[in-house]
């Protein structure tokens, strides 16, 4: 297979050496030989027991694992993650032990993006976006529904900026992240300089990336509500069930091209080549890489909703928001203690789960290579594991 420009350089080639101390099942004796089945595996594949007792069955006994053919010694792991197709929890692990072995340099990526972020999204909350409509407890059912279309409205518009910002923050984080990912899939540390270095040259792409996901998402959107709009007051259940359907696109393409930026750093390729490289990677796996993905979503959530629920309560009692305020016919203001206040929990947040998100997403792309086109042998070759690439290839297709 060709070379991935984006990994770290190869170290010492595999030898070509046999391992030729290997035992082999022993011959049956005079008269036994009918208790022998004719289908015997190959001499090479049997292992050494390594203690008393049975050897328990390698992962891949059955078929279920990539390596694992008759006791085949398990996949080396060199890094964060074994060389072998990946189950869910080892993903998930994996992120989690990049984040430790590398807690310099990924807390440094993720504490300025988080910092930057947060501080771009206080002023555009603040100077930026329009006043919420206020409520009439009074109003007709007409007026109440016309009220509930300009709120809705009024929403979406306030949630527009803040998921662009966060998906600014979150793919610039991954491109930084895959290059310090890439080098401790290999077992090797990188710092801030090098992850930039490399990652620079990707960021004009990763940039047009960026846009033009949300950009499609948008239209997308916009032609599943638009026909309900024009209607009017009796287009209102056509523009629901458009935005549902609209939605429900946007999630299959999200999922389809979440593997665009890790392809797009790694193997240098560009916007619509890793899009075109995202889909081909994903299908056949989109029901996986989904569950995956959401899984990630929820963790991601559940921890910032931990460490921002204390800040959020400190908050409302340095800045004097009371309850009662959130609950009345009109919204709570704000004051710049609420805001910073809260924003340094996002920021502690983000620090957390940006690597997280960014480390799922890169290992999905290892994982899917490996599965597809035995990037493992690859990956074994660059981190100077020897006779890796000589041992019987194994079943990458299945496992996880």
């Amino acid at each position: 297979m060709n070379d991935t420009p984006g990994w770290a350089s190869p170290g010492s080639a595999p030898s070509n050496g046999q391992n030729s101390g290997v035992p082999q099942p022993a011959e049956p004796v005079d008269g036994a030989s009918s208790k022998w089945s004719k289908d015997q595996p190959p001499p090479g594949q049997w292992s050494a027991p390594t203690g008393p007792g049975p050897v328990p069955p390698s992962p891949g006994w059955g078929g279920g694992g990539a390596h694992g053919n008759w006791g085949r010694p398990p996949a080396a792991k060199p890094g964060v993650i074994p060389l072998r197709p990946l189950g869910v929890g080892e993903i998930l692990d994996g992120a989690v032990s990049t984040l430790r072995a590398h807690w310099r340099t990924v807390l440094a990526v993720t504490v300025s993006v988080s910092v930057v972020t947060q501080i771009v999204s206080i002023l555009v909350e603040r100077y930026l976006l329009p006043e919420p409509p206020e409520v009439d407890p009074k109003a007709t059912p007409e007026e109440a529904l016309q009220q509930s279309v300009e709120s809705l409205q009024a929403s979406l518009i306030a949630l527009g900026p803040a998921l662009l910002i966060t998906l600014i923050g979150t793919l610039l984080t991954t491109a930084l992240l895959t290059v310090v990912i890439s080098r401790s899939v290999l077992g090797r540390s990188v710092n801030l300089p090098e992850a930039w270095r490399e990652a620079r040259p990707r960021l004009p792409h990763l940039l047009l990336l960026i846009l033009l996901l949300p950009v499609g998402s948008a239209l997308i959107m916009s032609v599943g509500i638009l026909p309900g709009v024009l209607i009017g007051e009796a287009g209102v259940f056509l523009s629901v069930l458009g935005g549902i359907a609209a939605i429900v696109v946007v999630i299959w393409l999200m999922i389809r091209f979440a593997l665009a930026p890790p392809a797009l750093v790694l193997e240098r390729q560009g916007v619509i080549a890793s899009l075109r490289r995202s889909a081909k990677l994903v299908q056949g796996a989109w029901w996986r890489i989904f569950g995956i993905t959401l899984l990630t979503i929820l963790l991601a959530f559940l921890v910032s909703m931990v460490i921002a629920i204390p800040f959020t309560i400190i908050a409302f009692a340095v800045d004097g928001v009371g309850l009662s305020d959130l609950f009345s016919g009109n919204g709570p203001e704000f004051g710049w203690p609420f805001l910073i206040i809260t924003g340094i929990g996002s920021v502690i947040a983000s620090s957390i789960t940006y690597p997280i998100s960014a480390g799922v997403t890169a290992l999905l792309y290892v994982d899917q290579r490996i599965r597809r086109e035995a990037l493992d042998l690859e990956l074994a070759r660059a981190a100077g594991i020897s006779s890796y690439g000589d041992q019987p290839p194994g079943n990458h297709s299945a496992g996880g």
